[in-house]
């Protein structure tokens, strides 16, 4: 037990250091597009949209792969390490196009995600898990937040480039954490993985549904940082607005995942649809420092009551010896909407107007939870 609760430390450990790179550079990301490499916001839409396509087909590829090897550790190490490289290519692109192979690595990164779920499911025994998820899920905000505030301090000393080549250390010494101080974990595979839901029942196939629902409408933090500023927020405050959603989404993981570990998963995520389409409303009708300022609060609750409760119910769903190969391919699937979701607000956004993409999120979302109800509670053990 202790081998297993250092193992979730090191993950968290992991998480916040990767964290802490990659929202030191989030700020300045859809500035450094459209202003410094001189990209559309279509573009930006797509190249986001791109990818967390790519975040879908690697936790697949990982999930299938680290089922069939029996090996987890070597796609949780390596994810980390593409995440430093990309960042050294976005210091050194200078036309769009060569943003592209950046994004993809950087995306691709997340083959971790899938493998380390896997294990955080198998050594953590049912009524903890939630909490387990949680923790990891405040611990890769809380370096959200930090690295937020590295931006802060550090974007008036260096330039865009810079800070890419800065946030790049991070994720390169959480790889090596992984590598050297995380040891393997066998699983039993009694079930050949693959692509498949054949295994799968009637009640992850309604959530896989209502979580793709939901995702049309959920497109990147990009736009919601560039409507911030769009309706009249100096871009002094946008990165401390950013930093509250940050620090909300981390202080609210744990206590999220106690509830869902008291009273029910699908409870939890009805509450943060419910918080989603509170901001997708405040972001239609109103325009005021103040409301902006607390959507993006609401939206960092809304984060930690979803995310780390997503993964917990989908663990749960799945056969425990396939385990790996069911949560990539649930990511792989979800991830795939991804794509046209940034990519159509992007084009709302240029083709209607800066509330069209929030409108759209709100109705879908809105339908997403009302087939919540036709889903019954996970009851793996």
């Amino acid at each position: 037990m202790n081998e297993n609760r250092k193992t979730i430390r090191l993950f968290s450990l992991g998480a916040f250091l990767n964290d802490l790179g990659y929202y030191a550079v989030i700020t300045i990301w859809p500035i450094f597009v459209t202003s410094v490499i001189g990209a559309s916001v279509t573009f930006l839409g797509f190249i986001d949209g791109l990818g967390d396509a790519f975040v879908s087909l690697s936790q697949a590829g990982s999930g299938f792969l680290s089922d069939k090897l029996r090996k987890r550790k070597i796609f949780i190490w390596l994810g980390y390490f593409l995440a430093f490289v990309s960042r050294i290519i976005y210091a050194i692109s200078y036309q769009p196009w060569q943003l592209i192979p950046g994004k993809i690595l950087d995306r691709a990164g997340k083959m971790r995600d899938a493998p380390r779920d896997a294990i955080v499911a198998d050594i953590t025994p049912r009524e903890k898990r939630a909490s387990a998820f949680g923790v990891l899920r405040a611990a890769d905000r809380g370096g959200a937040v930090f690295g937020l505030l590295a931006s802060i301090l550090l974007v008036s000393y260096f330039s865009y480039r810079q800070m890419f080549l800065l946030a790049a250390i991070p994720s390169l010494i959480g790889s090596l954490i992984v590598l050297f101080f995380v040891r393997e974990y066998a699983h039993i595979d009694h079930l050949k993985p693959e692509f498949s839901f054949k295994f799968i029942s009637r009640n992850l196939k309604i959530f896989t549904l209502i979580s793709a629902i939901f995702t049309l409408g959920a497109f990147s933090d990009s736009f919601y940082i560039l409507a911030a500023s769009k309706l009249g927020v100096s871009l002094k405050f946008v990165p401390l607005f950013f930093l509250a959603f940050l620090f909300c989404s981390s202080i609210f993981a744990v206590p999220f995942g106690k509830l869902s570990d008291k009273i029910g998963r699908l409870f939890v995520v009805a509450v943060s649809f419910i918080l989603f389409i509170i901001v997708n409303f405040i972001f239609i009708f109103y325009s005021s420092f103040w409301m902006i300022f607390i959507a993006f609060i609401i939206l960092g609750i809304h984060s930690a009551a979803y995310e780390g409760n997503l993964k917990t119910i989908v663990a749960e769903f799945a056969p425990s010896s396939i385990r790996s190969s069911v949560i990539g391919s649930f990511q792989m699937l979800i991830g795939l909407i991804a794509l046209p979701a940034s990519l159509i607000a992007g084009i709302l956004w240029d083709g209607i107007g800066l509330k069209a993409p929030f409108i759209l999120s709100l109705s879908l979302t809105l339908i997403a939870l009302i087939l919540l109800f036709f889903v019954r509670e996970p009851r793996e053990i």
